[in-house]
């Protein structure tokens, strides 16, 4: 269930060095606002409500909505969806429909309305504070990731080259975040780029939810820039056991990934990387 628009944008840029000045054509990542929707039967009749506002490069929108719905616990399996749909409304402006979407659930499904209440963890200064978050975590069914994969350290260092040579748009642009799943042996199975890391990782999500895989118990997933706890949590609501990042984690991160056995990695180069937690899945050195 792909679905793509433009995600980049030709912009005319005054391109100044030292002693010159040229105009130039020049691409940029484009960006525009997703709102996403729930649709859900209630008692014969159907209620809808707007979910979540994020800032996102067009394209994989469906996959997006998906995997940020599954990633909160909202939706558990490809059955729990009826349809997923771009806004009809005809009192929404025609050039905004392609900024939202719906997603349907099928009659009868029983879900926790009271999660569509809370704020979600959509930025890292959501103000939650540590405690209450690792308990959400537990509440909506996370459990103690089991022993999983073993990953060879040379395969976790060769990740980033694998990942940005497979950057189609990062390539054009320079201004896009990657998440991006492996196997064990360091084949790279799926790619989702977005100006958002928690989009990119959404959409990666959101594709595997769609093709049915999920949960993603034999994987490993690197992230092109620094590791924060919604990307964690996301990685963990779908049973990744190793998770990688170029970049720095945060405290929170960390704690999520020592508190659920997940094996957590950052800074990583091609001469090697941080172990934050779960060192027992890293062959080799």
């Amino acid at each position: 269930m792909v679905n793509r628009q433009a995600n980049q944008i030709q912009r005319t840029v005054l391109k100044l060095r030292s002693g010159s000045a040229d105009e130039r054509a020049d691409v940029v990542a484009a960006e525009e606002p997703l709102e996403i929707r729930l649709q859900w039967q209630d008692g014969g009749g159907w209620q809808t409500k707007s979910i979540a506002v994020t800032m996102r490069t067009p394209g994989n929108d469906f996959e997006l909505a998906a995997g940020f719905l599954y990633g909160e616990g909202i939706l558990d399996g490809r059955d729990d969806v009826a349809d997923v749909a771009y806004c009809l409304d005809a009192d929404v402006e025609e050039e905004q429909r392609q900024n939202i979407v719906t997603v349907t659930l099928r009659p009868g499904l029983d879900f926790d309305l009271s999660r569509l209440e809370r704020n979600f963890y959509t930025t890292s200064s959501c103000g939650v504070c540590g405690k209450a978050t690792l308990e959400a975590l537990e509440v909506q069914g996370c459990e103690l990731l089991g022993p999983g994969v073993e990953v060879d350290f040379a395969t976790i260092c060769a990740l980033p080259e694998a990942l940005r040579k497979a950057q189609a748009v990062f390539e054009t642009t320079g201004g896009l975040h990657a998440a991006g799943l492996f196997t064990p042996d360091g084949e790279l199975i799926a790619l989702e780029e977005d100006v958002g890391r928690h989009n990119a990782m959404d959409k990666l999500i959101g594709t595997q939810f769609f093709e049915n895989a999920l949960p993603l118990e034999a994987h490993v997933l690197l992230l092109s820039g620094r590791c924060s706890f919604e990307l964690v949590q996301k990685a963990l609501r779908a049973r990744i056991p190793v998770v990688a990042s170029v970049g720095a984690p945060s405290s929170l991160a960390v704690d999520v990934a020592e508190s659920f056995g997940m094996t957590l990695c950052g800074f990583v180069r091609p001469d090697g990387f941080n172990v934050y937690s779960g060192a027992g899945r890293i062959r080799g050195s």
